[in-house]
């Protein structure tokens, strides 16, 4: 074998070595990134789930409060305690829409400010601090649910989930109420 072909074989084997390195060095470059992907997906998964939970919390804290002010409903419970619940239920959806903010997409960065503002509004008419009758009440709370779903968009949106959980498939739900409560 002569030198020329030797030359052909080492530089053969060069490629083969340098081809080799460079395929695995961008298979793990690839490989790291889909996993830095996957790590934030799983923890926006967290923060957007924690965050409805703590806004229907937060729906479901008013009510007792709101029905025991307006003489609706009697409750187990002091007014005071009522109280309590409902703000520890204001700190959770503050602390669960912080983490929205730091992972979240812009839209689902929106749509929670949108929902916040009626969880407010519900609030405030639970403990007394604006009035409004029974059917403002109903839809405050219709519009804060309308809200989530569109954050629920926002957020599956951001996370690349595809269908959607409104539209002519899903078609748009009111509040469940007995019978005797719906015609009041």
């Amino acid at each position: 074998m002569g030198t020329g072909e030797q030359l052909v074989t080492v530089a053969a084997v060069l490629l083969g070595a340098l081809t080799t390195h460079l395929t695995n060095y961008l298979m793990e470059r690839s490989r790291n990134r889909y996993q830095l992907l996957t790590r934030w997906d799983d923890k926006k998964i967290d923060a957007y789930g924690d965050y409805v939970e703590a806004a229907k919390s937060k729906i479901a804290r008013s009510k007792p409060l709101y029905e025991l002010r307006e003489g609706l409903h009697e409750s187990q419970k002091p007014e005071q305690e009522l109280r309590e619940d409902l703000s520890e239920a204001g700190r959770l959806g503050g602390s669960t829409f912080e983490r929205v903010m730091l992972l979240g997409g812009d839209d689902a960065i929106e749509a929670g400010h949108e929902l916040n503002a009626v969880l407010a509004e519900i609030e405030w008419q639970a403990t007394g601090k604006i009035s409004g009758t029974l059917e403002e009440w109903r839809t405050r709370n219709r519009t804060a649910f309308r809200l989530i779903n569109a954050f629920h968009e926002a957020a599956r949106q951001d996370l690349g989930i595809q269908g959607n959980v409104t539209g002519q498939r899903h078609p748009e739900r009111d509040l469940l109420l007995p019978p005797q409560q719906r015609d009041a």
